[in-house]
């Protein structure tokens, strides 16, 4: 009797795992045995969607039907996005300039399709956010990681690019970054947009975590270069990430692209979360919101003081996002292992440093301290006694 065959899988798909999500798998295992963890793995706040948000959401279930949008989101939606750009940018935005997708994810993805053939140079820093190298190799393209140290505050500059032996097709960069939670200076970003502009190369400005930061200014990409991509969200400063609406601000060459593509890819973005996002997006969330941002920066200021007592003393400066990015070389060459048996001794769940760094990423760590206060408090407090964190 005939085996049965196997299905066909494609070259493109064996990109490497987002390790995060097998430590999530591993720590809802860890909770539902001992009832324990604390989660400082996640990159998600631990609140839920600002009140102004939820109550938008309401009214449309009970007076819209929600179906289909456009393709490229509602007039609403975009008009609320042009006008926060605005008001917190300071930058000249209009409704025709903003592409909604689902979720910064969905906006990445189809814009690497849109702006980048297969065996196309694109680069990204190192350490940094992993989905963008993965989807670029899914898409054939080839990652340049840009070795990004202390010495530059883990961010990339325009001596870097010069030292390629020829322009890249694109350059992602994240201000500010997750893993390393680092700003880019206003003139250094201004920097490297116009040297993307001179030489033909697609800035690509991740600032999803605007609204983020502590003493830093933050600036942004089209504050200087309007052939660059902004790409926007409601996941981090907003509280919104199961909601799944992310945004673009694209040149006028990109729109329509961006537009077929995500039409056929996505048909739309989420119509509730569109609803919710205008809410959320408007004056009437600040307050809240910003109440959020004071509790990052309480968890923050706590753990700057207590990472000395747990024996960690190198870490990149955490001028936004809610992240820590430690070198625990000292502790373990194998942050995977190690992260899992830190679960297992205290139940206090942390991402190995493999997703963002594949040189360094074996001695690396990334906590975050977007939980609540007593939250980070207890989880130091436990990890100060684990015998994991003595050399």
């Amino acid at each position: 009797m005939p085996l049965p065959s196997q299905p066909r899988v494609s070259a493109r798909s064996a990109v490497e795992p987002f390790h995060v999500m097998e430590v999530l798998k591993a720590a809802a295992a860890r909770q539902r045995s001992h009832g324990d963890v604390i989660m400082l793995c996640a990159g998600q706040p631990s609140t839920p969607a600002p009140a102004p948000a939820r109550e938008a959401a309401i009214q449309a279930l009970d007076a819209d039907v929600l179906g289909y949008t456009e393709a490229t989101g509602i007039l609403p939606l975009r008009t609320a996005i042009a006008e926060f750009h605005r008001r917190t940018a300071g930058i000249e935005v209009a409704a025709d300039d903003v592409v909604v997708f689902p979720g910064s994810s969905g906006a990445f993805t189809t814009l690497f399709l849109a702006a980048f053939d297969a065996g196309d140079r694109v680069a990204m820093t190192r350490p940094g956010y992993p989905a963008y190298r993965n989807s670029l190799a899914a898409l054939g393209c080839e990652v340049v990681e840009l070795d990004c140290g202390p010495r530059t505050r883990f961010q990339p500059t325009v001596a870097m690019l010069e030292a390629m032996p020829e322009p890249p097709a694109g350059l992602i960069v994240a201000s500010p970054a997750n893993p390393t939670g680092t700003v880019i200076d206003a003139d250094e970003l201004a920097d490297l947009a116009r040297w993307c502009d001179e030489h033909g190369t697609l800035l690509v400005s991740d600032e999803i975590y605007h609204g983020l930061s502590y003493g830093r200014e933050v600036s942004s990409a089209w504050a200087t270069s309007r052939e660059s991509v902004v790409v926007g969200s409601v996941s981090k400063y907003f509280s919104m990430t199961g909601w799944r609406v992310g945004w673009v601000l694209a040149p006028p060459g990109l729109r329509r692209p961006l537009e077929v593509l995500t039409g056929n890819l996505n048909i739309c973005p989420p119509a509730i979360g569109q609803h919710a996002a205008i809410a959320a997006l408007g004056v009437d969330a600040t307050a809240e919101l910003d109440g959020h941002r004071t509790r990052y920066a309480a968890n923050r200021e706590l753990l700057l003081r207590r990472l000395p007592e747990i024996g960690l003393h190198d870490y990149a400066p955490p001028d936004g996002a809610f992240y820590a990015w430690c070198d625990i070389g000292h502790l373990t060459q194998d942050s995977t292992a190690w992260c899992r048996a830190v679960l297992d001794d205290c139940g206090v769940a942390l991402t190995p440093g493999v997703d963002f760094d594949t040189v360094e990423g074996h001695r690396k760590v990334r906590l975050s301290f977007a939980g609540s206060t007593q939250d980070v408090d207890e989880a130091l407090t436990r990890m100060a006694a684990s015998p994991l964190l003595r050399p």
